[in-house]
């Protein structure tokens, strides 16, 4: 199998083709741009892999690329709310318009298999119960409204073109080789540094959080055995909020609450996601393998133990917000 993996190089994209590969008999292209992606992330699976630096928003980086690709894995998104809050056009840009090129490339050539990986804050908030695919979407940041933009422009290409398309909905991702500007890197990079954290509002968000190991195998899963059209939500079954996630990373590290700053809550923060996965767990066998508070112990202790791969990818993650707020 040859395949196209898109923002291959970012923190789920790379575990994915480290997972691809595992399994053996894998062809895999990488095209990123290397914004939040790095090269570093696919270090140790490098010379396994072809990749292609480019932006899947400009038309000609698929030149490069060439045919013959059995599926596709879109993984290239800008993903962080804050960012897509000072400077949405970017989003719009590579979420959106991205996208759309990527997906006139496969027409073109004729890719048989597409999944588009997404993201449950396209359904909006809920206070109650649990989104189903079927819920309508209701995105209610820049980042959210460009996803499901996407997922909608991917759905009508199977509709209108008969493409096999199908698309993956997570809840919150955790592991290792995430930007320090999401939620536990950088909380574990600001506490390292002798630093207080800022908890928006008084903490009460809550989000299920879904380990990244375990995201990849409910892609795999979908890519393998999902239907054409058909949306799989991919959810990790741990409800947490965000105060009480705070708290135990102080207390992973050894601290108190005396650690924590409260900030004026960000504007249109999403009250609660939360998503019903039964449909995966019926047509496609997934179930999440990795319980959180090991997952949460070992993601600690891996960034505390790559301290120049934390410091290589916040320079990275400021570059990138300078860029998109200019």
């Amino acid at each position: 199998m040859r395949y196209l993996i898109t923002g291959g190089a970012g923190f789920i994209g790379s575990q994915f083709v480290r997972q691809t590969l595992a399994s053996g008999g894998a062809e895999v292209v990488v095209l990123d741009n290397l914004s939040a992606g790095s090269r570093a992330n696919l270090a140790d699976v490098a010379s396994q892999i072809s990749l292609v630096v480019g932006d899947i928003a400009e038309r000609a980086v698929y030149e490069q690329l060439g045919t013959g690709f059995d599926a596709i894995v879109h993984f290239a998104a800008e993903t962080h709310v804050d960012r897509s809050i000072t400077g949405p056009s970017a989003f719009v840009v590579s979420n959106v318009l991205g996208t759309g090129e990527l997906l006139e490339y496969a027409r073109r050539t004729a890719v048989p298999r597409l999944l588009m990986v997404s993201t449950d804050e396209v359904y909006g908030t809920i206070d109650e119960g649990s989104w189903t695919e079927d819920f309508p979407l209701a995105p209610r940041s820049p980042y959210s409204a460009s996803k499901a933009s996407a997922d909608l422009l991917s759905l009508s290409y199977v509709s209108t073109f008969g493409m096999d398309i199908s698309i993956t909905r997570c809840t919150n991702n955790y592991g290792p080789y995430q930007l320090p500007e999401k939620l536990i890197p950088h909380f574990v990079s600001e506490l390292k540094a002798g630093r207080t954290v800022p908890v928006y509002g008084d903490g009460s968000n809550i989000r299920d959080w879904l380990h990244v190991d375990d995201h990849c195998r409910g892609i795999r899963l979908a890519l393998d055995k999902g239907k054409a059209g058909r949306v799989y939500n991919i959810g990790g079954g741990t409800e947490l909020a965000n105060l009480e996630l705070t708290r135990m990373l102080l207390a992973a590290m050894g601290l108190g609450e005396e650690r924590i700053t409260y900030v004026t809550d960000r504007p249109g923060h999403d009250k609660r996601y939360s998503l019903d996965w039964s449909r995966a767990q019926r047509e496609l066998g997934y179930e999440p393998q990795v319980s959180f508070e090991s997952g949460l112990a070992s993601t600690v202790q891996w960034y505390l133990d790559h301290p120049e791969w934390v410091a290589e990818a916040r320079e990275r993650a400021h570059a990138l917000a300078g860029q998109q707020a200019s």
